[in-house]
């Protein structure tokens, strides 16, 4: 599934996030670790703005003769178990924002996987070069690109049996699907290439252009 395409298009988006759960788990300290091997492919799952008046008020509408306790947590529930549904034949683990374990921590930090997958960045106090606030506690935030501050890390996708691509470099898995285009062979020697040693295939000095970066 594509990054930033929806299954339920009013309801959210569903990111290409921790191609490795792994890289997620590197970040952290293994009290909050996922418990899934390292190349086990994730998505996370974002609500945006739209979702309260095309997909909350709809499904509460639906189900108002039934018990809601949570609406929007419900709502999520029933659109992620139609993700769920289109995926017959996989195994499909879904962690929710609001899930905790025994101990009472979270089963999964939410902004950090957004984070990490790409999503959304994780604004925290470290990247505030003039610290105003003293001793105070002061928690980060998620910005998304797009929305800003407007949008919920609604929960994880996992796909247990389905672990990251080990032989990325030999270009396979991109022909899929029946492609309109490929790579030059010149574009992928420079992609083939270690990212330090590229600039030299483009007829830039490294250390130069390096310098110039922001």
């Amino acid at each position: 599934m594509p990054a930033g395409k929806s299954a339920e298009p009013v309801l959210m988006e569903i990111c290409l996030s921790l191609p490795k759960v792994g890289w997620y788990n590197a970040v952290l300290q293994p009290a909050f670790h996922l418990p899934y091997p390292e190349d086990t492919l994730a998505f996370v799952v974002l609500s945006t703005p739209s979702m309260f008046d095309k997909a909350l008020k709809p499904f509460v509408n639906k189900e108002r003769l039934k018990i809601i306790r949570d609406p929007v947590d419900q709502c999520v529930s029933h659109h992620l178990s139609c993700v769920k549904e289109k995926f017959p034949d996989q195994k499909v683990d879904i962690i929710y924002d609001y899930e905790i374990l025994p101990n009472r921590k979270p089963k999964f930090l939410a902004q950090t996987a957004a984070h990490v997958a790409g999503a959304a960045y994780y604004y925290q106090r470290k990247d505030v070069k003039l610290d105003p606030w003293g001793k105070k506690r002061i928690y980060g935030v998620c910005i998304h690109p797009k929305y800003g501050g407007w949008f919920a890390i609604r929960a994880v996708l996992l796909f247990p049996d389905i672990q990251f691509n080990f032989h990325w470099q030999d270009w396979r898995y991109r022909d899929i699907v029946e492609v309109k285009e490929r790579y030059s062979e010149e574009q992928k020697v420079y992609f083939a290439t270690r990212p330090a040693e590229r600039f030299g295939l483009l007829g830039l000095p490294g250390a130069a252009q390096r310098g110039a970066l922001p």
